[in-house]
This record gives structure tokens, C-alpha cells and sequence, in this order.
């Protein structure tokens, strides 16, 4: 018995195909350090980053990269409210991320939301002939 050969021009064509573009993996993660001292968890809703937004981020040639990674990608709480650069003192959302967190956090979220967006992990398969 021959086995059908999926069509998959058709298959992405079809209607319930998602838009990348709107339906961007999210996850959640905890921040130790802030949970400790918070006496409560803190966590963060992490999304990644459409296309246009990454290349975005890279011409801009930013030597804070992770930096504006993180503020990009973390949907929950909003890092760029104004109360918090009040409170932390940064002048830009950027300065108030750099006040709150400490450099290997700030790496480490930015390294979660590359790995939403298929950076920093295995996203393709080798098929091997039968």
C-alpha cells in the first residue's frame, strides 16, 4: 500500500493555518532573586518577537541588545510604565531595566524570549532517506 505524500503548499494554505505574526508563543517565568526579596513571585509573561521586530532590534545596533530584547518581549508586568522609572530611577525604560535587574537576569529573560522566537534551540529536523 503507497502511503499519500502530504500536499504541503495545501496544508499552509488552509484557513486554520495560524499567522505567525498574531499568535506568538508566550510563557511565563519566575525571577528568584525578585521572588525572594518580594517575599511573593514574581513572574513575567514572556512573548516573542515577530520577523520585522528582531531585524528591528538588530540594525539598530544597540550594545544592549538583551536589554531591548527583554522590553520587547516581556508582555507582563509593563516595564516601560512610568512609575517604575520613578521608583528605579532610570531616565529610559532601558536604564530602569538595567536599575531592576541584575546583568545575568537581564541576559537570561532575554535568552527566554529568543528561544520563543526559535532562536538558541533546535528548530529543524534532518530527514534521513528511507
Amino acid at each position: 500500500m503507497e502511503e499519500k505524500k502530504t500536499d504541503i503548499l495545501e496544508m499552509l494554505l488552509k484557513p486554520e493555518t495560524p499567522n505567525v505574526m498574531r499568535q506568538l508563543p508566550e510563557k511565563q517565568i519566575k525571577v528568584k532573586r525578585l521572588s525572594e526579596l518580594l517575599g511573593a513571585e514574581f513572574t513575567m509573561t514572556l512573548r516573542g518577537l515577530p520577523y520585522g521586530k528582531v531585524e528591528e532590534l538588530r540594525e539598530s545596533g544597540s550594545q544592549d541588545m538583551g536589554v531591548h530584547i527583554l522590553l520587547a518581549g516581556v508582555v507582563e508586568p509593563n516595564l516601560k510604565d512610568k512609575r517604575l522609572r520613578e521608583k528605579f530611577g532610570g531616565a529610559t525604560p532601558a536604564e530602569t531595566v538595567k536599575a531592576m535587574f541584575l546583568p545575568g537576569e537581564i541576559e537570561d529573560i532575554s535568552r527566554a524570549i529568543e528561544r520563543l522566537c526559535g532562536y538558541r534551540m533546535t528548530t529543524i529536523e534532518e530527514i534521513k532517506n528511507v
